[in-house]
């Protein structure tokens, strides 16, 4: 069960993160997105790289779309091995 309501808790990682990220999502150097538009942001990202790497599994082979894995996000596939003769 999920709620509306969420209490980020700041460690320092996540606060380096944080401002990594709104370098990203600035407009220009003198710019400081809110931390509600670096989430908007990275949940975005999220949504449409793992929408690219679906759509691109038709049309390029696993081990280029692997290139793009991430530690959050990356393609696994399996090599099936099957027989003329068995068919």
């Amino acid at each position: 069960m999920s709620t509306d309501r969420t209490t980020l808790r700041l460690s320092d990682k996540r606060k380096r993160m944080f401002d990594r990220a709104a370098e990203i999502v600035a407009a220009d150097d003198h710019d400081e997105p809110p931390r509600s538009e670096i989430i908007d942001a990275a949940l975005k990202h999220l949504i449409e790289t793992k929408a690219n790497m679906d759509d691109a599994r038709g049309e390029l082979p696993p081990e280029t779309i692997q290139y793009f894995n991430t530690s959050v996000l990356r393609l696994h596939y399996r090599t099936d091995l099957s027989s003329p003769w068995r068919e």
